[in-house]
């Protein structure tokens, strides 16, 4: 039977599920694509409950008019996959990559252009991206709309931060999807039966970012793609032979479900790196947090924070406390220019700072120095010194570069988020693995799971993270137990926990803002115990200790941070709800590290620790809120205890207002 044939037979036969057009693996979810009167459509279910109700698809091209009906269909291909592939590192290092996929070959009938519709169903969600074949007649041409629609059934509640072509840095709202009228993916939403539903994109490269807009009129919340432009309003500017991002509609039945899926990462393409050896998770510290509460500055002067002495000082204390990298802001020349463009050389230090000196000293004490180039949002000056700054790196053997944006981009009128930005972001990446540096990107583009294709793509802020508890109304207790189920499901996050000065009082005479007018209110809105908990919870293979080196020396709830193991071998989420709390449990050999946290609601939480190994003891080290603590009062008062646990045991958390609980879990 012909697949046009077919088409219009599963339109007659809608909710049979043996009609269904392309379903997971698992039989659990089915898509359907719909080709009526020349118009494509797709309507996705989870069993019986549909997900997404009929959603249009095409585009608006400069060149050629609109692609939005009068195609037809030329061919149709179906494959199935079923592999295991490794990752360099965690949050899991055995993936499985399990999917079937249906590829339309459709022709445009009065353009002439052939384009093709790939969608691809997995266990845990659907995702499908355009092709623009090589043909004849096509080559360059511009987007200026991608059409791509997801009808929402009903009204279910949902977490979004508001669209910003430049910034994720936003607090996360809870309504109504019919109130998420423009947002930044990935959304996420629960449905009346429970179901999760998160949309997003993966394998994001030589395109532009996506964001969602909620279609003006009708009854049913659609939200169609809205693209980042560039600064003459196109959209994408491409050539044939080119495929789109996949728009991906991630579905579980809870909200831990969700945090689990890999089906982001799995979109994306495998390493293309050959040698990996040099890729390493590591902790980290930083000359960094003093400048954001006004205790040190970038600038040279008095309060410089990045000197030759306050820097060797910071690799002793990291050498002495398995800290295994150091990153310092404010090492070079030029923050006195920040903003202006080509501030930054990236190879001058300041005066103060002697590089060569500080670059041997962490070498000889076994500290991975991290490399900070500022742009200031000067990207072309950026690429016009890559080769030089990563030169320098190399010769100094540094193999971990962090990288910001702050600041409006040159050239002016490109954002942070579009396609010039894209591609920007991607040559920085390739160009570092040219040289063996890992990236960890601030004010960067969304993640997309590219961390499968570029393992040295190791981290990235595009969060509103700890740094705005040090010169605003900071994060709330709720924010950080947001993130896992929002943010972080495109990839891993350098948020930048572990402050323990959490009301910021032993620099108080010392700070000066440059931020706030009032800076008496700026304190950190958690509990000690739940800074160790994100440790664990907010994802990073690259994960910061984020606090001046005074409030750690000596400080027995540092043994915590100092004994852990970041690259992880096997990740659970033991439970949760969006915005409410969270516990995740990771392995690294035979030992766990479990994080767990709430909002500003103190809660018990029971887990059972069935995911130990049987016939085997272990000790298990708990960092708990003390009685009568929580974020708001005594936030720093904490107990350690330690007991022998085993396969089966249950363990009863109390869990603080704005607190958490953080422990480590050590096979005997």
């Amino acid at each position: 039977m012909r697949l046009s044939i077919l088409l219009l037979c599963i339109l007659a036969l809608i909710g049979c599920k043996q009609n269904k057009l392309l379903q997971s693996p698992d039989g659990e979810i089915h898509a359907t694509i719909q080709l009526t009167n020349g118009k494509l459509s797709y309507q996705v279910m989870k069993d019986t409950e549909l997900v997404i109700q009929s959603s249009a698809l095409g585009f608006n091209l400069k060149e050629h008019g609109a692609l939005v009906d009068g195609f037809t269909l030329i061919d149709r291909e179906r494959t199935e996959m079923n592999e295991s592939w490794t990752a360099v590192w965690g949050p899991e290092k055995k993936n499985v990559n399990r999917y079937n996929q249906a590829k339309l070959e459709l022709k445009h009938e009065e353009s002439g252009i052939y384009m093709n519709v790939v969608f691809r169903a997995f266990n845990d969600g659907v995702a499908f991206r355009y092709e623009f074949p090589k043909q004849d007649g096509l080559e360059e041409f511009t987007i200026t709309d991608e059409l791509s629609e997801f009808a929402i059934v009903g009204n279910p509640k949902s977490w979004w931060i508001m669209a910003d072509f430049d910034s994720y840095e936003k607090l996360y709202y809870e309504t109504p999807v019919s109130e998420a009228q423009w947002v930044n993916t990935p959304i996420t939403m629960r449905t009346n039966s429970g179901l999760h539903v998160s949309l997003h994109e993966a394998a994001l490269t030589n395109y532009s970012g996506m964001t969602l807009k909620l279609k003006d009129g009708g009854k049913i919340n659609t939200f169609v793609s809205e693209l980042v432009p560039w600064a003459d309003g196109s959209k994408v500017k491409t050539k044939a032979g080119m495929h789109t991002p996949w728009r991906t509609i991630t579905i579980s039945n809870s909200a831990a479900q969700l945090v689990e899926s890999n089906m982001i990462v799995n979109l994306n393409e495998p390493c293309k790196i050959e040698d990996t050896s040099w890729i390493e998770p590591m902790k980290y510290m930083g000359i960094w947090w003093g400048m954001h509460i006004g205790t040190e500055t970038w600038v040279e002067g008095d309060k410089h924070g990045a000197t030759t002495e306050n820097t060797m000082r910071y690799i002793d204390f990291a050498a002495d406390n398995n800290i295994q990298g150091l990153v310092v802001e404010g090492w070079n020349a030029g923050w006195d220019k920040w903003g202006a463009k080509d501030a930054f050389d990236h190879v001058t230090p300041a005066a103060d700072y002697d590089l060569e000196k500080v670059a041997a000293y962490a070498k000889e004490k076994g500290v991975e120095l991290i490399m900070h180039h500022e742009t200031g949002g000067d990207a072309v000056g950026y690429e016009a010194l890559m080769d030089s700054a990563y030169s320098l790196c190399q010769h100094l053997d540094i193999k971990a570069l962090k990288t910001g944006y702050a600041g409006g981009i040159y050239p002016r009128g490109e954002y942070h988020h579009g396609q010039y930005m894209v591609e920007h972001y991607q040559k920085v990446v390739e160009t570092a693995a040219q040289y063996g540096i890992m990236i960890n990107a601030h004010e960067p583009i969304k993640p997309t799971g590219k961390r499968r294709t570029w393992p040295n793509m190791m981290t990235r802020e595009g969060v509103r993270g700890m740094e705005w508890n040090a010169w605003s109304d900071g994060n709330p207790p709720s924010h950080t137990v947001t993130i896992p189920f929002t943010r972080m499901l495109g990839g891993p996050v350098d948020y930048t926990p572990g402050t323990f000065d959490l009301m910021l009082k032993n620099f108080a005479d010392e700070r000066v803002s440059w931020n706030t007018d009032d800076i008496s209110k700026t304190r950190t809105h958690t509990t000690l115990a739940k800074q160790l908990a994100l440790f664990v919870i907010l994802y990073s293979p690259m994960q910061m200790a984020s606090d001046v080196v005074n409030n750690y020396i000596n400080h027995p709830a540092f043994a915590f941070i100092a004994n852990a193991d970041i690259d992880f071998d096997e990740t659970r989420v033991l439970n949760g709800e969006v915005g409410q709390y969270i516990t995740t449990a990771r392995r690294t050999g035979n030992n766990w590290l479990i994080g767990s946290a709430t909002n500003e609601k103190a809660r018990d939480i029971n887990i059972k620790l069935d995911f130990l190994e049987q016939n085997k003891a272990y000790e298990a080290t708990i960092y708990a809120d003390k009685e009568g603590s929580d974020w708001q009062n005594n936030p720093e008062q904490y107990t350690i205890s330690k007991q022998t646990v085993k396969h089966g045991d249950k363990l009863s958390m109390k869990l603080a207002a704005g607190g958490g609980q953080a422990i480590s879990i050590i096979m005997k």
